[in-house]
């Protein structure tokens, strides 16, 4: 693990905390799926908090991680580089972070990259992790590998589906209300309001 130095007072109490939202069989989770996800070249770490931050600290498990998410010729990060000082490191984690958000993951899921060169809190990259695993499984555009039982899917907003003559009589209603209804009452206009949020998406799209 980085040296981060001892923890005095407050701070060590926060860090203990942190600690132990840590998560050992979720960590048994992630590595199989990265390593499955990966397809090869990619060993698993020692078991452990220390060993899972070593593994991924210097950003190069993450940066195949989210390429091998995307297409052949469109990955996010066109080269990894090899480099073994810090703030190249730093930054490859930087990189892995910029494109999980740009491919789905919300921004208050995502990890400050502090949290996993210097351990400060290996549980929100377990966190982010596990979200960039769940929007993978939800994509279900083929380059998702593993079990898909290790995450959840996200709720996808529920799509309404009219026919064509739903579709004709809605047009004709709107049009109706919209040529007619200037006086109408504020009840009247509610429910003309309902109807349009139900309709005209569909009927203009028509």
């Amino acid at each position: 693990m980085a040296n981060r130095g001892p923890s005095y007072g407050l701070s060590r109490e926060v860090q203990e905390k942190i600690e132990q939202k840590y998560d050992p069989d979720l960590e048994q989770r992630l590595v199989d799926w990265i390593v499955a996800q990966c397809a090869g070249g990619v060993e698993k770490p020692a078991a452990g908090k220390e060993g899972f931050q070593k593994w991924l600290m210097d950003g190069t498990v993450l940066c195949r991680l989210i390429n091998s998410l995307h297409p052949k010729g469109k990955e996010p990060i066109k080269k990894i580089s090899e480099s073994q000082m810090a703030f190249k490191q730093m930054e490859k984690i930087s990189q892995f972070l910029q494109a999980a958000e740009a491919y789905g993951v919300t921004k208050t899921d995502i990890f400050q990259t502090v949290d996993l060169w210097e351990g400060k809190d290996m549980a929100a990259v377990q966190r982010t992790l596990m979200a960039l695993g769940s929007v993978a499984v939800t994509n279900d555009d083929g380059h998702y590998k593993g079990d898909p039982d290790w995450f959840h899917r996200k709720a996808q907003g529920y799509r309404r589906e009219f026919t064509e003559e739903q579709l004709r009589q809605g047009r004709s209603l709107i049009s109706l209300q919209m040529g007619s209804n200037r006086g109408a009452s504020q009840s009247g206009m509610t429910g003309y309001a309902v109807l349009c949020s139900y309709l005209a998406p569909a009927c203009l799209s028509a």
